[in-house]
């Protein structure tokens, strides 16, 4: 009897703070509207790693929202879109999201 009080009492905690979170609404989608992070052009991920680096680098040099330098803000942009794709990423896209890495790099002419 006192394991399926326990358990009800873990359930509706559970319950709880699922219902608080969904009323919070997303860390994600506050970071993207509230931070000077530079905004971007939709599906800008899912062209090729040279298409990739060159919008990166416009898109970058046009903001006013960048802290830190140009290319670090570009970087840090695609490594926020692989790190929060994490597993559900596929290795062809891991891939081609590496190599956007390599030719953004040479695209602020930054050695490898």
């Amino acid at each position: 009897m006192q394991t399926d009080a326990v358990m009800a009492k873990t359930t509706s905690r559970h319950r709880s703070s699922m219902t608080a979170t969904k009323r919070r609404g997303s860390w994600v989608r506050k970071v993207a509207e509230r931070s000077d992070a530079m905004d971007l052009p939709r599906g800008i991920f899912k062209r090729t790693p040279v298409e990739i680096a060159h919008r990166l680098r416009r898109s970058v040099l046009r903001s006013r929202r960048t802290k830190g330098g140009k290319f670090q803000s570009a970087m840090s942009m695609l490594n926020l879109y692989v790190n929060r794709a994490g597993r559900s990423l596929s290795s062809r896209d891991r891939r081609r999201l590496e190599r956007a890495k390599v030719e953004l790099r040479r695209v602020f002419g930054r050695a490898a």
